[in-house]
């Protein structure tokens, strides 16, 4: 059984290794500013998912300066070995004016060393002129637009308050790959939401494949601290899972997948000040080495 790695996918396509910096474009969603709720989907945190962006406060082009170096710094090496993908990552990067969003994904896309550009966002804001400026994007750098699905089980996403149907999310990558062919999408998915068993979490799999995606960033559900999701857990309403359970849940998972899609993350971690379950993933590199590990046995990355 073998998989295609985001990092061979990179690699392939730009010739080295490539690394994404998360930047903060300063968007809310249409479940926090009351266009369809104000409490957000159950599990995001108040960050909007992206515990690990730039500030906000900052210009673009310092956000992206800084993350770089984070990057860098981490990695040992210098300016001039890194290639990175700008990752507009919290919130909702296609709600709000579009002509104010699509200048800052311009300007990402020509900073220095950048390679590409990934919006992360919801399928129902992807209206015309969003999908014009994405396919006007295209046309300057490699673009990846990012969907959250996360479920499509019922119970499941009324529970997560999504708001949205799952038709859209289907409408969204066709319209997404007709306006250009170059758009990588790639859709989240959640395994470990409460009541969920594992024919419903592989059905979300298998609908993203039928569907058209063109990657898939699997995540463990987190509880974290300030959400809704927290509540119900600390009053013993779900219980979160293993590591044993999600690293056998992730190679039912890949071996479902075709070669051809990329897989973007078989692993997620909270931010630890946010952290409240599972607390086993608070230590990322034993979670990495673990599933390295599991996954020789059982699943193989394509080199």
């Amino acid at each position: 059984m073998v998989y295609r790695s985001v990092s061979s996918f990179y690699k392939d396509k730009f010739g080295c290794k490539v690394y994404k910096i998360s930047l903060d474009a300063g968007c809310t969603c249409p479940t926090r500013d009351g266009t369809k709720g104000t409490g957000g989907c159950i599990f995001c945190s108040e960050s909007g998912s992206g515990d690990f962006a730039a500030a906000r406060s900052l210009p673009i082009e310092e956000q992206i300066e800084q993350a770089k170096q984070k990057v860098l710094a981490k990695i040992g090496s210098n300016k001039s070995a890194g290639k990175f993908i700008a990752y507009f990552q919290n919130f909702t990067n296609t709600y709000g004016n579009i002509q104010r969003l699509e200048a800052l994904w311009l300007k990402a896309a020509q900073a220095e060393n950048i390679v590409g550009v990934a919006i992360a966002t919801r399928p129902d804001c992807l209206e015309e002129p969003v999908l014009q400026a994405i396919a006007r994007l295209c046309k300057k750098t490699f673009v990846s637009v990012e969907l959250g699905l996360q479920t499509t089980n019922e119970k499941s996403i009324k529970y997560i308050r999504r708001n949205y149907e799952t038709s859209v999310y289907d409408e969204s990558v066709f319209k997404l790959h007709q306006i250009s062919k170059e758009i990588h999408v790639v859709t989240h998915i959640i395994f470990g939401l409460p009541g969920e068993t594992e024919e419903d979490m592989l059905n979300t799999v298998r609908h993203s494949i039928k569907a058209g995606t063109d990657g898939i960033k699997i995540a463990l559900l987190h509880v974290l601290k300030n959400t809704d999701l927290a509540e119900d857990y600390l009053t013993h309403k779900f219980e979160c899972l293993s590591m044993d359970q999600y690293f056998a849940l992730l190679a039912e998972a890949l071996s479902i997948i075709p070669q051809n899609i990329v897989i973007h993350r078989l692993t997620g971690d909270g931010a630890k000040k946010l952290l409240i379950a599972p607390l086993w993933t608070a230590d990322k590199k034993h979670v990495h080495n673990e599933l390295e590990k599991y996954l020789l046995k059982n699943v193989k990355p394509m080199l």
